[in-house]
């Protein structure tokens, strides 16, 4: 006969635990999601019921003029093109340079690893600012180029400690020495043995430099002055505030307050579709890499 399963018995004090720290966590939930599920819901209704406060839990007056009304600026794809080619390239170029790096220094037979690693720590605390920056885009022949975008972030020191601590704690010295015994050297080690043995931390970098390169407008901002080569987030940005100087000119010379105020609720509702399609993919790519965040996170926590 086959013997039952039993169950432990659970105390009264971690029933009661377990569902305080449920509703807490469930109570965060709802304050971190209902923001976005509100901008999603606000993207599809009606202007008018936005405005009313009327779109709280489901959409009003379903629509999608905020979509249309962003899709009929041509250059929304064109930027959308380039926010494509500046996080791909990006993310490449900082990978090329992250990783490396952070094996080099990861090895405890580097014979400058103290010094270097010194040297790229005061890096963290101290630096030029926005005019020396720009200068140096200026004088090496960046400015208003693509790659004055890519170039000059090419390397974070925060991400490439977190490779670097990856390294120390899963890449062995003894695994290297007994593929050194073999005749292997370290670039053959660093792209035969280490990187596959890294798709986690690989994962994360990608992760952590895409974001950041999607998100950016700061630096386009700086250094681009073709409209040509505008990223995703500077066009809608600019889009945003060429609507609000219409509409602030109309305030000043419209007759008519009820077609204003049309276009007023229209401008907002255009606001929650630009966040939307900004956001679109990130929150694609975010699921593919979600069971790497936390062991990212966890490496970074450790002193390395």
């Amino acid at each position: 006969m086959e013997q039952k399963k039993r169950k432990i018995r659970r105390s009264k004090e971690d029933v009661i635990f377990d569902s305080v720290i449920f509703v807490i966590l469930t109570v965060i939930f709802l304050v971190v999601a209902y923001p976005l599920y509100f901008i999603i819901i606000s993207s599809v209704s009606d202007p008018g019921a936005v405005a009313g406060g009327k779109v709280i839990f489901y959409p009003v007056g379903f629509n999608l003029n905020g979509y249309k009304e962003v899709f009929k600026d041509d250059r929304i794809i064109r930027s959308f093109m380039n926010s494509i080619f500046y996080t791909v390239c990006g993310v490449l170029v900082n990978l090329a340079v992250t990783l490396p790096t952070a094996y080099a220094l990861s090895r405890n037979k580097f014979f400058l690893k103290k010094q270097t690693m010194a040297f790229y720590m005061v890096t963290m605390f101290i630096g030029g600012g926005m005019i020396p920056t720009y200068l140096v885009v200026q004088k090496t022949g960046l400015l208003d180029t693509m790659w004055s975008l890519i170039i000059p972030g090419a390397l974070s020191v925060y991400n490439m400690i977190v490779a670097k601590t990856f390294f120390q704690q899963n890449i062995s010295e003894e695994l290297y020495e007994a593929a050194e015994i073999d005749g292997c050297g370290h670039g053959r080690f660093f792209f035969n043995i280490a990187l596959p043995l890294s798709g986690a931390i690989t994962a994360i970098m990608v992760l952590y430099y895409g974001v950041g390169h999607w998100n950016s407008y700061f630096s386009a901002l700086l250094y681009i002055q073709d409209e040509t080569k505008f990223p995703l987030q500077l066009v809608l940005r600019t889009i945003l505030i060429q609507n609000e100087a219409q509409l602030n000119q109309q305030a000043y010379d419209a007759a008519s307050r009820a077609a204003l105020e049309e276009k007023r609720q229209l401008t907002e509702l255009m606001k929650y579709s630009l966040i939307i399609i900004s956001s679109i993919p990130v929150m694609v790519m975010y699921p593919f890499i979600q069971k790497h965040f936390v062991k990212g996170v966890m490496i970074g926590s450790v002193k390395g």
